[in-house]
Formats: structure tokens, sequence, C-alpha cells
């Protein structure tokens, strides 16, 4: 059946990234929409950020395009040009390959929710506009942006 049970698509909190980079995004909650309907050629997520919470670090893609649609609440996105302020009701839209390094944060006082929308390119690479980390699709793994490993926090 097409219809997605939102109730029975797992909630994930946090985000993959590798410690310091993920303390921003620990309050987060993702549910996988596409993957509980088994697509595969673009993800959708249901996200709920807290006050005080970043959708992701500031990134963009190289292959990957990506669009947010606020359902609930006021987020702040901050991209290359600045910050702009999104309410429900409000789209944005980030091409791939422009550099344009772009995230949410909730300035708020109450939970914004909205829906993520990106491609599922292989050969993508996600650049953090603010910190020294990419990562590949290909292997999910986070490096430094000369490659090198990033170390865990211990």
């Amino acid at each position: 059946m097409p219809k997605i049970d939102l109730a029975a698509v797992p909630e994930e909190k946090g985000s993959g990234y590798p410690p310091p980079f993920d303390a921003p995004c620990a309050n987060r909650i993702r549910q996988r929409l596409g993957d509980a309907a088994s697509l595969t050629d673009f993800g959708v997520n249901l996200m709920r950020l807290p006050p005080g919470g970043w959708s992701s670090q500031r990134h963009w893609h190289s292959h990957e395009d990506e669009f947010v649609h606020v359902l609930e609440g006021e987020l702040v996105l901050i991209e290359n040009e600045g910050e702009t302020i999104l309410r429900a009701g409000d789209s944005a839209a980030f091409r791939k390959g422009t550099g344009n390094g772009h995230h949410m944060i909730n300035r708020s006082e109450n939970t914004a929710v909205y829906l993520e929308v990106g491609s599922r390119v292989y050969d993508d690479l996600t650049t953090c506009s603010d910190v020294d980390m990419i990562s590949a699709n290909a292997d999910g793994r986070f490096v430094h942006k000369d490659g090198t490993p990033i170390a865990p926090d211990r």
C-alpha cells in the first residue's frame, strides 16, 4: 500500500557526524519516509528540529539537489549570502555543485518540522563549509578535506 504509516517509521535522533561535529545536531529527529516507501531515486525525510538545534553542518553537494519545505515553526536558513527566515509554508532549494553552503538553525522557542528531499547520487561528495570535513556517498565515511580520516573523539 502506498500510504506510509508514520507511526511505523523509526525515529533517528542525532546525526551521523563524528564528534565534535555532531553536537549541534544531537537533538534533531529524522524519519526516513523515502526509505519506508522503498524509494531509490530520491530520499524524503520528515525532520523535527528542537529550539537551538541545527539541521546539519553548513554544507553543499557536488551531485545532489536538495529541497526543504517547512511544515511547522520557524527556521533560520544560513548560506553564503547570509540569513533568511523560513516559516511554515516556505520552501528552499539548493542546486548541486554551487559551492553555496547551507543549513538551518532553530532560534525559536518551538520545535520546527520540515520535509527534506534529496537525490541519491552515488558519486556525490558533501563538503562542509565551516569545518574541516567531507563525506562521499560511495562509502559514507567522514574525512578531513585533505582525505585523512577523522579520528574518533576519545
